[in-house]
């Protein structure tokens, strides 16, 4: 578990304030009793809170801190919660028909994002082909021309999904059947280590953060996370928690794994010419190896087997395609912008002003070797070469 972190607006503010115990909880209304069979959810609120929630919603940007900070909350109830919040708020109708307006803004937003009208086998046949130009590509950058702290903070961001890696996606799995679970469990098989816990992906990712001299416990960046790296974050969890988006889930995970391997390489190469360390290198060449194996089943097997059986979801899978683009170009622009102009990725946080603490911005570095005073910062031990 982690601490709940410092809201970034009227909504972060609502959910943490209500995990919190806050007086108010959601509303201006007396909390009821804890959600039990047959009694009121514990933050349920009255219809005039309900509107002035949804106004709220509808006011916020979809791909905001605030919206993606409060739905990434809500998501975490459902993986390993929250230090001193009760285990039963997981299934709180109060926090549920929340987190059901905040998705529908966010799902909005893909939805106006992305191209209709695609089918399955287009879109994956698209991510076949590495672009010539890799002007917007992280990992070509941090390769060629990437310094320290850059792999730093991308590992620091990163590790929201990473320490909890391929959970998301096993949400998918009671919704599928024969030919593409099959294929679907024999790739997670794989992500959790195949059996031994050291080989466990998520503990590759810890190992290669204590060779980057970063803290690696489970959600500890999570305030230092701008929301393009909480929207990579929640997409996954937005998919796999609802069973009418597993054939978007599905082409998610197909997106992954296959541009894997391109990207893994050129991240494993950055790693090497830093000298980041033996794990932090084997984290990604692990991906390069056995990405590229996942890739075929994934396509041949997982698409091919849910399109099979369910034909009328192959726009769903190329929309998660698709809505996997997005949210990916977004924080490639996000942090290549801010490593460009040589300020911090990360967000530092600036003091409490009314009712919740805002975030800041990146603060520009005073040199071009150096990096911004806001950047990931932890004594490094020398490394002996």
């Amino acid at each position: 578990m982690t601490t709940l972190p410092l809201p970034r607006g009227p909504l972060s503010h609502a959910v943490v304030n209500a995990l919190r115990g806050g007086p108010d909880a959601l509303s201006s209304d007396e909390p009821g009793q804890s959600g039990q069979p047959g009694q009121p959810g514990r933050f349920e609120q009255s219809e005039e809170s309900r509107e002035s929630r949804a106004a709220e919603i509808r006011a916020a940007d979809p791909w905001g801190d605030d919206l993606h900070l409060a739905l990434y909350v809500l998501y975490e109830l459902h993986y390993r919660g929250f230090d001193s919040v009760p285990d039963d708020h997981e299934w709180d109708p109060g926090l549920l028909a929340l987190r059901r307006e905040l998705e529908g803004a966010f799902l909005d937003a893909l939805r106006r994002g992305t191209p209709d009208g695609r089918t399955a086998a287009r879109a994956l046949d698209e991510l076949l082909v590495e672009p010539v130009d890799h002007t917007g590509s992280v990992s070509h950058h941090l390769a060629v021309e990437g310094e320290l702290w850059q792999v730093r903070e991308y590992a620091a961001l990163r590790s929201l999904y990473h320490l909890k890696e391929a959970d998301p996606h096993l949400w998918v799995v009671p919704r599928l059947r024969g030919r593409a679970k099959a294929a679907m469990v024999a790739v997670e098989y794989d992500e959790f280590g195949a059996g031994r816990p050291e080989r466990i992906h998520a503990r590759l990712f810890a190992d290669l953060m204590s060779d980057l001299g970063l803290e690696n416990t489970y959600g500890h960046y999570l305030d230092r996370a701008p929301a393009p790296a909480l929207a990579a974050v929640n997409l996954m969890s937005l998919f796999g928690l609802h069973r009418a988006l597993r054939g978007a889930l599905v082409g998610h995970f197909a997106a992954v794994e296959i541009t894997s391997p391109p990207g893994s390489r050129r991240m494993a190469a950055a790693m090497r010419r830093l000298g980041a360390g033996a794990a932090a290198e084997h984290f990604y060449a692990e991906h390069v190896e056995a990405d590229a194996v996942h890739e075929q089943v994934v396509r041949h097997e997982l698409v091919t087997g849910l399109l099979t059986d369910e034909p009328h979801l192959d726009a769903d899978v190329a929309f998660g395609v698709d809505a996997t683009g997005l949210v990916e170009e977004r924080l490639a622009r996000h942090l290549l912008a801010a490593w460009n102009s040589g300020s911090s990725a990360l967000f530092a946080q600036a003091p409490a002003a009314g009712r919740y603490a805002a975030p800041g911005v990146g603060t520009r570095a005073v040199a071009q070797d150096h990096p911004p005073q806001n950047a990931v910062h932890v004594p490094r031990e020398p490394r002996s070469t």
